[in-house]
């Protein structure tokens, strides 16, 4: 079976260099192992070896066997800078993910990224990267600099998404009402999956999700509690007036047909997802090479499912290749 991982991260070596030499809102330090260190508003993350190494990181997918990652950008995302500056960085990113699929597509493929805090020129970097330099697909953080990707704002992005078919990828960023989860390393192991779970709620109860069908949306670490709570959601569609103003359907409708990657390694949330979107709508994620990542974990989890041989094989590889064209 072909394994593609859908979830993992990468920082162009480009991008690192801009930000120590350029005046920008990251700053970088450097640990004691020699390892850039980006630090803003409320994180900090480290640059690992696997974050920035191209040819060190194919080894790792040789010894994980692994056919095939799915690059996507990080924390933090361009939109912390400047407009102008989002706008360059965002350029900078998408061109050298491109080049490495270019050089290395048998072994990568590439999301590219948006400056979100620039809507407009955000359609523009849309369309550029799909027609001019091949991209499927784009990684939406969960918020913008505190403003919902539900907002209006984004909508005429949605719709140039929704002409050219592509997929939307929603990945944590610094949560909203970060301010209670400042302890415990709360905030990427609670406020990220709240955060996205709040997202995607707010995408289907805008009407945004209904209004623009031909994208298709993606959900980073199983959804965070949209599997779990999307009963919830449907009672309140019933319930409240408000929720059935730009929706025609329950909510749990739309929700199923997102497509959720496999990072979280319980077995039980697997199938739990499984249950409630279909091995065809789930893809598998190891969040390589953050702390919490594991491609070991990735793959021993979807091991244990108790599931076909051809959903098995959906998971691991196909759904995200047909999503991808990889």
């Amino acid at each position: 079976m072909s394994i593609i991982d859908f979830h993992n991260h990468y920082y162009p070596p480009s991008y690192l260099d801009a930000l120590r030499s350029e005046e920008t809102s990251v700053r970088v330090s450097v640990d004691s192992e020699g390892n850039p260190v980006l630090h803003s508003p409320g994180d900090s993350n480290v640059a690992v070896r696997g974050h920035r190494d191209i040819a060190y990181r194919q080894t790792v997918l040789d010894e994980e066997g692994i056919d095939k990652q799915v690059l996507s950008f990080t924390s933090p995302g361009v939109h912390v800078h400047p407009p102008e500056r989002a706008r360059a960085f965002a350029r900078m990113v998408n061109d050298d993910l491109a080049a490495i699929v270019e050089e290395r597509g048998d072994r990568f493929g590439a999301l590219a990224t948006l400056p979100l805090n620039d809507p407009d020129e955000s359609v523009v970097e849309l369309k550029r990267a799909m027609q001019e330099l091949g991209f499927r697909g784009f990684m939406l953080f969960s918020n913008i600099n505190g403003v919902a990707l539900s907002d209006e704002r984004f909508w005429p992005l949605y719709q140039a998404a929704d002409e050219l078919g592509a997929v939307l990828y929603i990945h944590p960023t610094h949560p909203v009402g970060v301010e209670a989860m400042t302890d415990y390393w709360l905030m990427p192991l609670v406020g990220f999956t709240f955060d996205t779970t709040l997202a995607a709620a707010k995408l289907v109860f805008s009407g945004a999700v209904e209004r623009f069908p031909a994208i298709t949306w993606v959900l980073a670490h199983l959804g965070g509690a949209i599997p779990y709570l999307a009963e919830r959601l449907d009672r309140g569609y019933r319930a409240f007036p408000e929720c059935r103003e730009n929706l025609s359907r329950p909510p749990s409708e739309y929700l199923k047909q997102f497509y959720y990657d496999t990072v979280n390694f319980d077995v039980g949330a697997l199938e739990l997802a499984i249950e409630f979107a279909g091995a065809d709508h789930v893809m598998a994620g190891s969040d390589y090479p953050h702390q919490i990542g594991s491609p070991r974990l990735m793959l021993e989890s979807i091991s244990k499912l108790a599931i076909s041989d051809e959903e098995r094989a959906n998971v691991l590889g196909k759904n995200a290749g047909r999503l991808l064209w990889l």
